[in-house]
């Protein structure tokens, strides 16, 4: 009988040593305040953020970096790769930038993550307190060009979700020269004054998805730059904002296209445009190919559709010809109401005509219970097709 018990206690020994290894591996938790962290709103809490991630980046076996509840004032930081094994930054509790704009506005980076591979952001909140750097941008003032809240940088299998970004001084999420990076579940929250802040930008960057998120904003919900390629964006709320757009390309004569994008399944509210593609009226061998928008609704929209090769939002444009080639890019069932008459506007390049353009199932009315006018499409250099029924009326 004693022998039965010991075989059983070395039986239970040996499965609870298995059951500790499977699990330590997965459960190497750094929490910030143990390296010297303060949740008080007031402590620099820089240095012991850089800490806890040098750690857990350093781990042979997976490791999470863990920001409890509380508020933590961080000044521009840069987590750096590449770490030796999967690494998770889980965030309960919420992080702030210094009232001070120009502590972090003159870094072009607030949160950076720089050559880390394997890396997962949960929750949390971030708020970088723009108001007073906004005010400075307004006044015409000498102001330092700002600071993106969090980076992705030359990073690769990136999973971000349930963050909440607020109050960003430029661009609330940045990913540039990084693959295999899922968006979800994400709530972005600026003014619709708030200048230049970007929900999400995307450059030089393949394979990308967003989805399930609500983007308010004071410029594009979500911008797709110069050597994008296979992205899937879908389930996003967007308004205010000045909505899903694509460029602005031509910002040089020698620039990577965008192609294989597709956005669908969202809704915009009140935004200034819908979906656009926008190019600066000057030379370029950049392009826009292989594009889809579909099952989107339109509430109260400016420029529903846009195809913009004139793009010109201040005095300072070129006024030259784009040499941006728009191709391939189908719009398939679009429907709602737009707050001008011009619901679809395809102003495409006198050089290089817009062509393979497709508008399939559209129903766009305009917004105008005075005049009862009804609404129009506008096309200029531009080649395509339409089916099914398109309202207002396709000029292909």
């Amino acid at each position: 009988m004693s022998n039965f018990k010991s075989i059983v206690s070395l039986q239970f020994f040996f499965l609870s040593s298995i059951s500790l290894l499977l699990i330590i591996p997965y459960c190497l938790a750094y929490n910030v305040v143990n390296f010297g962290a303060k949740g008080d709103g007031k402590t620099d809490s820089t240095a012991p953020f850089l800490r806890a991630w040098m750690s857990a980046c350093s781990s042979t076996s997976p490791s999470n970096v863990y920001v409890p509840k509380g508020t933590y004032l961080i000044r521009p930081v840069t987590f750096t790769g590449p770490c030796r094994s999967r690494i998770e930054f889980r965030i309960d509790g919420t992080i702030i930038a210094p009232v001070d704009y120009n502590v972090i506005g003159g870094s072009n980076f607030w949160i950076l993550f720089y050559k880390v591979s394997r890396l997962s952001i949960y929750g949390g909140t971030i708020d970088a307190k723009g108001h007073s750097f906004w005010s400075c941008r307004r006044s015409g003032h000498s102001c330092p060009p700002g600071a993106r809240s969090i980076t992705v940088l030359w990073c690769d299998n990136v999973v971000v979700s349930g963050l909440k970004s607020l109050n960003s001084q430029i661009m609330n999420m940045a990913i540039d020269y990084s693959s295999h990076v899922r968006v979800e579940k994400i709530r972005i929250r600026s003014p619709s004054g708030s200048p230049n802040t970007d929900g999400i930008h995307i450059e030089n960057s393949r394979d990308v998805t967003i989805t399930d998120s609500i983007i308010q904003t004071g410029d594009d919900c979500i911008s797709i730059g110069t050597g994008s390629m296979n992205m899937w964006i879908q389930k996003i709320g967007c308004g205010p904002g000045h909505g899903i757009s694509i460029g602005s390309l031509a910002n040089s004569l020698n620039e990577a296209g965008v192609q294989n994008i597709t956005v669908a399944n969202s809704v915009f509210t009140k935004t200034q445009n819908g979906v656009r593609v926008k190019s600066w009226a000057r030379p370029s061998n950049s392009y826009a190919k292989n594009v889809i928008f579909r099952n989107l609704v339109m509430r109260n929209v400016g420029y529903p559709i846009l195809i913009d090769q004139n793009y010109c939002p201040d005095k300072n444009c070129p006024h030259q010809n784009s040499g941006v080639k728009v191709s391939q890019v189908t719009y398939k069932n679009i429907k709602g109401t737009s707050s001008t008459q011009q619901a679809i506007k395809l102003d495409c390049s006198q050089t290089n005509p817009c062509s393979g353009i497709t508008l399939q199932d559209i129903k766009l009315t305009f917004v105008d219970p005075r005049l009862k006018r009804q609404a129009l499409t506008y096309c200029k250099n531009a080649q395509g097709t339409h089916r099914g029924s398109v309202l207002p009326r396709s000029c292909f």
